[in-house]
């Protein structure tokens, strides 16, 4: 039997955070704010598309204002579904509100070095292996990021080094995150489309899409305005993802944090519709608290899985898709916190339908790449998906004929029905089942240790379908163009 390249999961069971008069209250707060404070656009480009589609642009402060009606009307036109495609079609992403993928985790710095187990500064190199390690994992169904950002590269062409070295080392699809202003996006849509046969067959087969992230409270960034706007010229998903931080980027209570997090991202769907009439568009989010005793982000608590399922609800209120940030961890390392943190936020997000999940494989909040760690961070996403699936009930789970005749103290072992469905039972693959006395004997050997194993298998031995010469040299010629653009000023 072949493993699927990708295995998202389509949840049974869900989990409302909000009731609905919740998030009617929290989506009137939401027009209140967007009519009467405004969000902040840094960009011309993007006051002048604001301006033309009906919103109040004050130039002096860069605040646009959105009546209601603008609102209603431009959100009406975002695509309820669309595809986001890999090279290889067997990666192919639904996005349709009733399927979740999972991502790895982006923009991280560091890596804990698998031979040395020390942390040290990653580079084009680790983004390059990173690909290739998330190209392995079926349960990791795209490319977010990059994972790590290439720092031995020129700091002003950074993303686009990134870029070659994802689109170079995995066929899933790509969504881009550190790509920023519209020399940037451009160059990277000039890479997708090298890779799929022009632009024209990059619309028909979106194999990148963009995220950006917003400027809390109620604020975006020039840059990331303008890449997005890119995305949505050629018909690419784009979305902006707010990061309010109770206490300090938005307000203590839960429901306000809400408010600054939808507020921002509706804002940004609304700019890219009234830019680009249907263009796909999702929201996105990672919304938290501060930390109360370093003043920093917590990188897991309570709050954020309340506030990752209620931000998917909006969204899914609104008919868009959601890319909520899950499983990025405050633990140092591949622990117990770490395990909590992981598996309270996907269950958040799974059980909410999050369309996208970003992700997988980062430790202190964001930062460190660990190879182990995303490997049991499969796992707990392969244990979510079997809890999500909840419990059928028909004429053949109910098994009725087989009990009576199994009768008492009998055995159902060697009956036809059990060899029917004994495959449906989880089965772990870090997980210790072992005996006492095994375990002993096996070194005493943990969920790390094996994962540890794992992971050196595939980065040992895994390799990705490859680029044609061709094309692997054209993205070549697409950097260096770039970066002999920033020495000649």
């Amino acid at each position: 039997m072949t493993t699927p390249r990708i295995n998202p999961i389509a949840p049974r069971l869900r989990w409302d955070a909000l009731a609905p008069n919740d998030i009617e209250r929290i989506h009137e707060a939401t027009l209140e704010i967007l009519a009467e404070t405004g969000i902040r656009f840094p960009s011309a480009k993007a006051l002048d598309i604001l301006a033309r589609g009906g919103c109040l642009v004050d130039r002096a402060t860069e605040v646009a204002k959105f009546p209601r009606k603008v609102v209603a009307e431009a959100v009406a036109l975002a695509p309820r579904e669309y595809v986001l495609a890999g090279r290889d079609p067997a990666c192919d992403m639904v996005i349709d509100g009733k399927h979740c993928y999972l991502s790895n985790d982006g923009s991280g710095v560091f890596v804990l070095d698998r031979k040395t187990g020390e942390k040290r500064p990653s580079t084009k190199a680790d983004a390059a292996e990173s690909a290739r390690f998330v190209d392995a994992l079926p349960n990791i169904s795209y490319y977010w990021g990059p994972v790590v950002t290439s720092q031995d590269v020129p700091p002003a062409t950074k993303s686009l080094h990134d870029s070659e070295a994802v689109l170079t080392n995995t066929s899933k699809h790509y969504q881009a995150v550190t790509t920023v202003g519209e020399k940037a996006a451009r160059a990277l849509v000039a890479m997708a489309a090298a890779i799929v046969g022009g632009t024209d067959e990059l619309r028909k087969r979106p194999i990148i899409s963009f995220m950006q992230c917003a400027v809390d409270p109620l604020a975006h960034d020039g840059p990331n305005l303008e890449a997005n706007l890119v995305a949505a010229e050629h018909g690419l998903a784009s979305g902006f993802m707010p990061m309010p931080l109770s206490c300090g980027t938005a307000p203590a209570t839960l429901a306000a944090n809400l408010v600054i997090q939808n507020a921002e991202a509706l804002s940004g769907v609304v700019l890219l519709e009234l830019a680009h009439p249907g263009a796909p568009a999702f929201f996105a989010g990672a919304p938290s608290v501060i930390d109360l005793k370093t003043g920093g982000y917590t990188g897991g608590s309570p709050e954020d899985y309340l506030l990752a399922a209620a931000s998917t609800q909006l969204a899914h209120f609104y008919g868009l898709p959601m890319a909520m940030g899950t499983m990025a961890t405050g633990a140092k390392e591949p622990d117990w916190q770490a395990a909590v943190d992981d598996s309270l936020s996907t269950f958040a997000s799974v059980m909410t339908v999050a369309d996208m999940m970003n992700g997988a494989g980062l430790l202190n909040g964001s930062k460190i790449l660990s190879y182990p760690h995303m490997v049991m961070e499969s796992e707990i996403y392969g244990i979510v998906q079997k809890v999500a699936a909840g419990i059928t009930v028909n004429d053949e789970t109910l098994a009725l004929d087989v009990i009576k005749k199994v009768g008492p103290n009998g055995t159902f072992l060697a009956e036809k029905h059990t060899r029917r469905h004994m495959k449906e039972i989880w089965r772990p693959t870090v997980w210790d089942r072992s005996t006492y006395d095994q375990w002993l004997r096996d070194g005493k050997k943990g969920a790390l240790a094996r994962a540890t194993e794992i992971a050196d298998d595939i980065l040992d031995n895994y390799r990705p379908e490859p680029l044609p010469d061709d094309v692997r040299a054209e993205l070549r010629r697409i950097v260096a163009r770039a970066d002999a653009e920033v020495v000649g000023g």
